[in-house]
């Protein structure tokens, strides 16, 4: 069979496809889930302006970057426009990086990364700088896990802008009982091959081009919306030990790191609950009126050890 027999034929068995699909889907009776088949447009250019992100999602050794290392790096480049919708899709950078040890054996099986896989493999730092300086907006699927690894490898990841694609867009108002990646590409009715970390970066990307149920608008509009506001992070100091409970219970966490920050209670608000959230402190908390100790915190240091 010739070359063009061929490509006509799997066209037609793909319309074949799509035609049984859509009536399975139509009967009410059956869910179709479509393999996510990775495209370089989601919408074609239309003059709008536009800025280039980056997703990012790393493997690596444990969850302490203090002590772990980045066994596995992926980074895809897109270009969005401010209402969120995303256009071109650029390629993967990919690589694997070797650890000063072994990687244990439950990292192995967490991520199907082997010491095999990753020997005298090393991140190509000015790749990577480069990639992430020409981006406006850096996305992970948990920043506050992926920053604080990607800034101990460069300082071009600590002066950029974060965003959260699992955190800052409220998937439950959305109807979605999850925020495993996964789990949401199955609800937006794709699934994919999620062995490595550049499959993950995609498939990310392909969820923030998909519009809501609920609110109707596009997922990367949602996160752009709350990556843009800033919060603030509240410092209960001296607080009543007495009174930890509640405290506790209104979500408030304990840092005893000594890391350069308050040995204390804090909570992060959204900027509208800021002056509420101060009141319920000197009320209820304190009795009195008291000088709290508040940051600011914005898309350039939300996520990062910093903060």
């Amino acid at each position: 069979m010739l070359p063009d027999q061929l490509e006509k034929r799997r066209d037609t068995n793909q319309d074949e496809l799509e035609r049984m699909a859509t009536i399975l889907v139509s009967s009410g009776d059956y869910r179709i889930q479509k393999k996510l088949l990775r495209r370089s447009f989601v919408n074609a250019g239309d003059g709008s302006a536009t800025r280039q992100a980056l997703f990012i999602d790393l493997e690596t050794t444990g969850l302490d970057p203090a002590t772990d290392e980045i066994i596995e790096m992926a980074m895809v480049p897109f270009r969005y426009a401010s209402d969120g919708r995303i256009f071109e899709i650029g390629d993967a950078y990919q690589t694997f990086n070797e650890p000063r040890s072994s990687i244990p054996t439950t990292i192995t099986r967490l991520t199907g990364i082997t010491d095999e896989m990753v020997a005298g493999h090393k991140i190509d730092l000015a790749r990577a700088d480069a990639m992430t300086r020409s981006a406006s907006l850096i996305i992970a699927h948990n920043s506050n896990f992926d920053r604080r690894f990607a800034e101990k490898l460069s300082s071009a990841f600590a002066d950029a802008a974060w965003a959260c694609s699992m955190t800052q867009i409220d998937w439950a108002a959305e109807g979605h009982e999850g925020t495993k990646l996964a789990y949401l590409a199955t609800r937006h009715g794709f699934f994919y091959d999620g062995h490595r970390a550049e499959d993950d970066c995609y498939a990310a990307i392909e969820l923030l081009a998909k519009h809501q149920p609920v609110s109707g608008k596009l997922a990367m509009e949602l996160l752009l919306q709350k990556a843009r506001k800033p919060s603030w992070r509240i410092w209960a100091e001296n607080a009543p030990y007495d009174l930890k409970d509640l405290l506790k219970k209104r979500g408030y966490r304990w840092n005893g790191d000594g890391d350069g920050r308050p040995r204390a209670w804090y909570f992060d608000v959204e900027d509208e609950m800021r002056e509420v959230e101060i009141n319920f402190l000197r009320k209820e908390i304190y009795l009195r009126e008291v000088e709290l100790f508040v940051q600011k915190i914005t898309a350039y240091n939300r996520f990062s050890d910093r903060a």
